[in-house]
């Protein structure tokens, strides 16, 4: 059984990390690509929620004993293999991984206009799967 505390704590955290995203989305294009800090902090907090959306795969798929995953798109998968996640938000998740990999591997390929689209574009994303975590673990 999932220990609700922590899939709390770590749902929390990404709540907080979005509304830092949220700021960064507000900025026009120039404005967002034209300061490196506004850069390196959406590529920092899109790095960490995603890590927190991993850990609380991982957690999930630990505790309800549904395998052993070999990376976090494993994980994702295994979700999606017992109903927790449909099939779009599995996908959507599965780029989320791919992404976090290069700004944390290939950091030299990012590229800002791509960060950029993904605040403009993508954060609904976290939401969703927020929503699910909630609506099958928390409330």
């Amino acid at each position: 059984m999932v220990d609700k505390d922590i899939l709390q704590k770590k749902a929390q955290y990404i709540e907080q990390t979005l509304a830092k995203l949220r700021i960064l989305r507000e900025k026009t294009s120039v404005e967002f690509l034209g300061s490196f800090q506004n850069v390196d902090a959406a590529k920092h907090n899109l790095q960490v929620a995603i890590e927190a959306i991993i850990d609380i795969c991982n957690h999930i798929v630990a505790r309800e004993r549904y395998g052993l995953p070999n990376s976090s798109v494993e994980s994702i998968d295994l979700l999606f293999n017992h109903g927790i996640l449909d099939e779009e938000l599995t996908k959507r998740l599965r780029s989320m991984v791919k992404f976090r990999n290069r700004i944390v591997h290939l950091y030299q390929e990012v590229d800002d206009q791509q960060v950029y689209r993904i605040l403009q574009e993508d954060l609904k994303d976290f939401e969703a799967f927020l929503g699910v975590i909630n609506r099958k673990f928390l409330i």
